[in-house]
């Protein structure tokens, strides 16, 4: 986990010591995906949280709702509260209006800094700011959830560990992925478990190695 990061004081907040921190929020409901919802905050002092309901797998039960607190960089986070003053803090049109679209879930973004709150709900924004917004809290998810996967992995089916790193670490290669120190004590546990094969072992070093903020950057 990182630590020790700078407070930046965001558009509107107070000309004080101690600004009120911001909140930059985003959720997906997308019923027979998985997860079939999420949402994730992160605050302007690097404070971040996500959950999400659904399957941990096509093939396991419904399982319990899914929370973790996480440290997010402060490269990703200035991302996130650069872009959002790009998009206005969306405030304004964000959605296309179009209906010949398909759906891609049902999509919320939201600012929120003291007395100042603003929303805006979307299935697709021709917004640039809001693109690529959508586009890394997607990629975020996507690495919390292959977190989720693992501790799952770990506990009940270690042989199937391997398979899921190998993904992991394709789509760090393909800058799919996002935060990958999110999830490292669990690569951690796998990389200091005997009991795990060394091939297996040995990726969850390399993507540890390579963690170090935003997956690929």
């Amino acid at each position: 986990m990182l630590s020790g990061l700078l407070f930046l004081a965001w558009p509107g907040s107070a000309q004080t010591s101690s600004p009120t921190v911001a909140t930059v929020s985003f959720t997906l409901d997308f019923p027979q995906s998985i997860p079939d919802h999420y949402a994730l905050t992160v605050s302007s002092d690097g404070h971040a949280g996500y959950d999400s309901t659904g399957k941990v797998t096509l093939d396991a039960d419904p399982g319990d709702p899914f929370h973790l607190d996480f440290t997010i960089s402060a490269g990703t986070r200035e991302r996130i509260f650069n872009l959002a003053a790009k998009a206005k803090y969306f405030e304004g049109k964000v959605d296309s209006g179009k209906r010949n679209i398909a759906s891609t879930g049902d999509k919320t973004l939201t600012f929120h800094q003291g007395v100042r709150s603003t929303i805006a709900t979307y299935n697709y924004s021709p917004v640039p700011a809001v693109q690529e917004l959508t586009a890394l809290f997607q990629n975020l998810s996507t690495t919390l959830e292959f977190g989720r996967r693992l501790d799952y992995y770990y506990r009940y089916q270690k042989l199937a560990l391997d398979e899921e790193l190998k993904r992991m670490e394709q789509m760090v290669k393909e800058k799919n992925l996002e935060e990958v120190q999110a999830v490292a004590p669990i690569l951690q546990r796998i990389m200091a478990d005997p009991s795990v094969i060394n091939v297996t072992r040995a990726r969850a070093q390399r993507l540890l190695n390579g963690s170090g903020g935003a997956a690929g950057r």
